[in-house]
């Protein structure tokens, strides 16, 4: 066998060794076993009305001139202070029909389709030209609509 190919087959050899051993050293040829999933973390974004005025609202609505004092489109002011009174059991101009925000009942709460961009809106997705909202917050207020949209 010219010694290119014993090279070869010893160091193919020694690697069957070494992995026939374990690697560990602790003697045994039992695996360990991999650690069990952790949970997913709870979730981390607003859950109350107040928290959405102070991480969505005036951040992402009420100081850019599109629902502040000075120019709110579709009479929506969501300025801190306002904002819930115009949201909560009020008509959508762009859908009467439907309550910008329906108690108990987020599938007929035009927000929310709006925040989703939803195929049956008018106008386009809000915030208007995004960024947009991630599914983590549309879900925190999801929750809080289904937990009656509390004044809190």
């Amino acid at each position: 066998m010219p010694v290119k190919h014993l090279r070869y087959a010893v160091a193919g050899l020694v690697a069957l060794v070494v992995a026939g051993c374990g690697g560990g050293g602790g003697g045994g040829n039992s695996p360990t076993a991999p650690p069990p999933p952790q949970p997913p973390p709870p979730p981390t974004m607003a859950t109350t009305f107040s928290q959405f005025q102070a991480q969505i609202f005036t951040p992402s609505c009420g100081i850019v001139s599109c629902h502040n004092t000075g120019a709110a489109q579709a009479g929506l002011v969501l300025e801190a202070g306002q904002s819930y009174g115009n949201l909560v059991n009020v008509a959508s101009t762009q859908q009467p029909g439907l309550n910008r925000v329906t108690p108990n009942q987020p599938e007929q709460s035009y927000m929310i389709k709006k925040l989703r961009g939803d195929p049956d809106i008018t106008g386009e997705r809000m915030p208007r030209g995004g960024p947009f909202l991630n599914q983590a917050d549309i879900d925190a207020m999801i929750a809080w609509i289904n937990n009656g949209a509390p004044d809190n």
